[in-house]
């Protein structure tokens, strides 16, 4: 089994936390895209059959009908589906109409990631959304209403401005939705947003920890009274609904990166990344580089993980996982290092190990996981 990953790099505009790559050319760039996109997917086409197909971005959903159609027309030639594929689109708000979502539906999409990010117009404004709250609540119920009701939604807390009673009302509004899935995020100031700049300009205060804490502390114990499973750091899910192809992420599953800037994994020690170079990734399929005029891939950079690389990877990923890391996974050399690195969190509480010998996080230990991954990491 494998999985794709397409990243759609185009935005309307710049939201001011985001450090994902992205651009706001217009139609003639997507539609240079799309058949550069076509032409990387027939070179890559996976040998294994494909259980997940997710479109991340950017917003996938400024692609529009026609290019979408070309797409999933050129997917379905190249690629060998499960019967039960899971197929994510992510999208903002405001791009949901009903007709919008019934073609999704029509393109087989079974899994939309709703951008919400907050329903708080103020806090809305703040990060350069182009919703408002009103649209964003219509979005998910003209999914449903189109048939789609494997929904996702994704919030942001630690906001500039956001008190503790302003997440609370978040965290009801979105349960109020009935959807089925829920990430949400710490505000990370990331280097080369506009929040990053202002916050070196003197211009924002950065949050207190505690006051995030709190805010995880608060949506946890409201998700999962509200029958959501915590099951990575970030993500809760009601039963059936985990996202399969973020899952195959933290479990070394192999999946395919198309798109500039998308990363792929072979499972085992290969990373590869696209660089995040629209021009050079459209003008790979004009101008292909192999010299009998034959399209030869598209710009991209290839590292084979070091042995404390791959160490430090299993720590990051399998212990975000409510079922842990397997200490089989790892060499008993490392496993030793392991364990003495993790006696004073599995004493303070922080930590357990459980008799099938999987390391995981506490309800105590998952608020401080940050720093405890970091403890654990090889240096």
């Amino acid at each position: 089994m494998t999985g794709i990953y397409i990243h759609v790099p185009f935005c309307e505009k710049r939201c001011t936390y985001c450090s994902f790559y992205s651009t706001t050319h217009g139609k003639k760039e997507r539609d240079a895209f799309a058949h550069a996109l076509i032409e990387e997917l027939r070179f890559r086409r996976p040998k294994e059959v494909v259980s997940s197909l997710y479109f991340g971005g950017g917003t996938p959903s400024q692609l529009d009908d026609d290019e979408l159609t070309m797409l999933f027309k050129a997917l379905r030639e190249n690629c060998v589906f499960v019967d039960d594929v899971e197929i994510t689109f992510e999208a903002n708000p405001d791009d949901i109409t009903l007709e919008k979502a019934r073609q999704l539906v029509r393109l087989g999409i079974n899994r939309v990631s709703l951008g919400i990010q907050s329903f708080d117009d103020r806090m809305l404004r703040s990060l350069n959304r182009r919703h408002n709250a009103r649209q964003a609540m219509e979005a998910v119920e003209m999914l449903k209403q189109a048939g789609i009701s494997n929904i996702s939604i994704d919030l942001i807390y630690g906001l500039p401005g956001q008190s503790i009673d302003d997440w609370q009302q978040e965290v009801a509004t979105a349960l109020e939705q009935n959807i089925v899935h829920l990430s949400a995020y710490a505000l990370s100031y990331e280097p080369g947003t506009v929040l990053y700049r202002r916050l070196n300009k003197g211009e924002l205060k950065e949050r207190e920890e505690e006051l995030s804490l709190e805010m995880f502390a608060f949506l946890t114990k409201q998700a999962e009274s509200a029958g959501f499973e915590h099951y990575e750091i970030s993500n809760y899910a009601r039963p059936g609904f985990r996202s399969r192809h973020n899952t195959s992420y933290w479990t070394g599953v192999p999946y395919i990166g198309l798109g500039p800037g998308a990363h792929s994994f072979d499972g085992i020690r290969t990373r590869r990344h696209n660089l995040p170079k629209l021009t050079a990734y459209n003008n790979s399929a004009i101008c292909p580089a192999n010299e009998n005029g034959v399209f030869a891939d598209v710009p991209h950079e290839t590292e084979i993980l070091s042995d404390d690389e791959h160490y430090n990877e299993l720590i990051m990923t399998r212990l975000r996982t409510a079922e842990g890391l397997p200490l089989s996974l790892i060499d008993p050399q490392r496993q030793a290092y392991l364990l003495r690195m993790s006696k004073p969190h599995l004493k303070a509480g922080k930590l357990t190990l459980s008799p099938q010998q999987e390391l995981r996080f506490t309800a105590k230990g998952i608020f401080l996981s940050d720093g405890i991954m970091a403890d654990l990491m090889a240096v």
